[in-house]
């Protein structure tokens, strides 16, 4: 690695409870809740009602402008159309399936042979990957096929994330282990869309058997490199893994293609593989199971729309949880529902007990300035934090708090336990709704 970034913090990485799991295949549920809106932008409409019947790989939802089809996991019947518990902490439109175990294929799934993939022009491989609903499944859910089109003419350099950096969670360590072939072809067909013979694939040091892996699937004709890097949070996240790999940092506000760079999560490479040689399109994915009170830690490939409290059924605790988070400890939601189902962003449910869990009644910051010592984003989380307990918003937005990236590094290093990253959340919304109201006096 020739370049590294600023910040960033090393907290225990835990994965030893389940990467040496391998893949299982999570048996069906009797009845699934398929959410509309699994993706950055507008939510699906429903395309099915109570009562029809669906099959796998359907299209049951769909929508104009930044979207993607959502399609049915197992084939049954439509229980209810109806709004229902989300991992976003909000309700959301959903499609409620009564499985009937039959594994019935929508008829519109069809594979392609080599020959065929390799007559399809960019185009035609973006409108596959759209119509397969594929998102970035490392949990930023943006359009998959939108990143790419916006990306043409302007990207030189292609990266792809097994990062993985938070804590418990081997997803994707496991797919490169079990399935590096899948992997690898979605990247041919990525770098066959932007037009470039050269890509890499950026990996901890950790993951040495997933490397490995990669590496056997490789030849020297294939202009794909294996980089490894240093274990260190937030190693995998989009901006930081840029500025690793190719020494350029996305400025304030900008976007990866700004400084030629497109940067793909593995677990999405392989879902283009799936839509456009088995025209399957992405209705189930890995998610790791795992936590400090978890007694059988697993990698299962879940059919969206499994609830949560299935896979927790699934491996057992051996004591109440006291947090049950959608995605690890740093950037994870925390639940209030364990009937929210999984979704294409869910790489993992994180089950937390009650010890390690400092909670201070009423926190206060001691200015260490620790928080600065530890942002990857060269923020100043100290004075982000005053800027949103006086509720300004214009000062929220002069000290860049649109530039966090939650990452957490600030609030796991902060001694008096201020909920920092909480509040930035909030501060966000309070800039992104301020800009709204300013935008409609406007109007």
């Amino acid at each position: 690695m020739a370049f590294s970034f600023f910040g960033g913090i090393h907290p225990p990485d835990n994965k030893a409870h389940s990467c040496d799991k391998p893949i299982q295949v999570f048996p069906e549920p009797d009845v699934l809740v398929v959410p509309m809106s699994q993706h950055i932008g507008a939510p699906c409409k429903p395309l099915v009602k109570k009562g029809d019947t669906v099959t796998v790989g359907q299209k049951i939802g769909d929508n104009t402008g930044l979207c993607v089809p959502i399609h049915s996991p197992v084939s049954g019947t439509v229980k209810s159309v109806e709004m229902k518990a989300h991992s976003s902490g909000t309700t959301m439109m959903s499609v409620v399936i009564e499985n009937d175990h039959q594994g019935t294929l929508c008829e519109e799934i069809h594979p392609r042979t080599q020959e065929q993939v390799d007559a399809l022009t960019p185009e035609a491989l973006m409108e596959i990957i759209h119509q397969a609903g594929i998102v970035g499944m490392g949990g930023a859910t943006f359009p998959t096929h939108v990143k790419l089109s916006s990306g043409i003419g302007k990207v030189d350099t292609i990266i792809i994330n097994v990062g993985e950096c938070e804590p418990y969670i081997t997803a994707d360590d496991r797919l490169c282990r079990e399935m590096p072939e899948k992997v690898i072809s979605g990247v041919k067909v990525i770098m066959k869309i932007f037009g470039l013979s050269n890509a890499h694939i950026a990996i901890e040091g950790n993951k040495a058997q997933a490397a490995k892996a990669l590496q056997a699937c490789l030849c020297n004709a294939d202009g794909i490199t294996i980089d490894i890097l240093p274990p260190m949070y937030p190693q995998g996240a989009e901006k930081q893994l840029i500025q690793s790999i190719t020494g350029r940092q996305v400025p304030s506000g900008g976007l990866p293609a700004a400084v030629g760079c497109a940067v793909f999560n593995a677990a999405t490479c392989k879902a283009i593989h799936d839509a456009v040689y088995d025209g399957m399109p992405l209705i189930r994915r890995i998610v790791t199971v795992s936590g400090n009170i978890v007694m059988e830690p697993k990698n299962l490939l879940v059919p969206i729309g499994t609830s949560f409290n299935d896979l927790l059924e699934a491996v057992g605790h051996c004591a109440n949880p006291y947090k049950v988070l959608s995605g690890g400890p740093m950037m994870g939601i925390s639940q209030y529902d364990l009937s929210v189902p999984t979704t294409k962003g869910t790489n993992a449910v994180t089950i937390l007990g009650h010890r390690h869990q400092t909670v201070v009644e009423h926190p206060q910051c001691i200015r260490c300035g620790r928080c600065i010592d530890v942002c990857p984003m060269h923020l100043m989380p100290v004075l982000m934090f005053k800027s949103l307990l006086s509720n300004d918003v214009e000062q929220m937005k002069a000290t860049h708090m649109m530039d966090c990236i939650e990452c957490g590094c600030c609030a796991y290093t902060c001694p008096a336990y201020v909920p920092l990253v909480l509040g930035f959340r909030s501060g966000k919304q309070r800039i992104r709704d301020y800009a709204a109201a300013a935008a409609s006096k406007k109007v």
